[in-house]
């Protein structure tokens, strides 16, 4: 990769009862997370090539980590989400620069597929700032039982001059849904929608 890396965090949560009700099988979710240098620190760049080049390996990467750390086959993984913080000295449009030209692509091919959007989510922070990692359904966007988020932060991090960049998946929609919507069992996952 051509910035580099401080630490790699992995997180996994696992639901095994909501409201006094027993999740049977458990939902779970899990989030890899890198702590990178930021190398416009402090500076304003036009090319911000170095950063989405980090995105597309960093789409590779993370989407991995995420995937194994479930334990799951990669065609298991149902739902997945993108965020970034950056920290003192950059700037919003470092962080779209790894989210959005082409981190997509690798995270797609780590989880089999993914023909829906892959929701984002961006903000500036400091040290032990969190972020809601935005979840959606890999294949149709109008499965309504995988909209959620999953909240991270690293203690440490983003200091002055880092971005924190984080990739969640999950195996499994939220612990007892019931609003309605397009089902798993009735995705086509043709167009992203549906």
């Amino acid at each position: 990769m051509n910035v580099k890396v401080r630490k790699y965090v992995v997180i996994v949560e696992e639901t095994q009862k909501e409201i006094g009700k027993a999740i049977s099988p458990p939902t779970r979710r899990a989030a890899a997370l890198a702590v990178i240098e930021n190398p416009f620190s402090d500076r304003y760049e036009q090319d911000l090539e170095v950063l989405m080049q980090a995105g597309e390996d960093l789409g590779k990467i993370l989407g991995d980590k995420a995937v194994a750390a479930l334990g799951v086959a990669p065609s298991r993984i149902e739902s997945y989400g993108k965020a970034a913080i950056v920290g003192e000295g950059g700037e919003l449009e470092h962080a779209a620069a790894i989210l959005h030209p082409r981190m997509g692509k690798p995270l797609r091919q780590a989880v089999e597929k993914g023909a829906a959007l892959v929701p984002s989510s961006k903000k500036m922070g400091g040290i032990g700032s969190a972020i809601d990692v935005p979840l959606g359904h890999k294949d149709a966007a109008y499965v309504r039982s995988h909209f959620d988020g999953m909240e991270v932060r690293v203690p440490d991090a983003p200091r002055h001059g880092e971005i924190v960049v984080a990739i969640a998946v999950t195996d499994s929609g939220r612990p007892l849904p019931r609003v309605g919507g397009l089902t798993t069992d009735e995705v086509k996952g043709e167009d992203g929608l549906r």
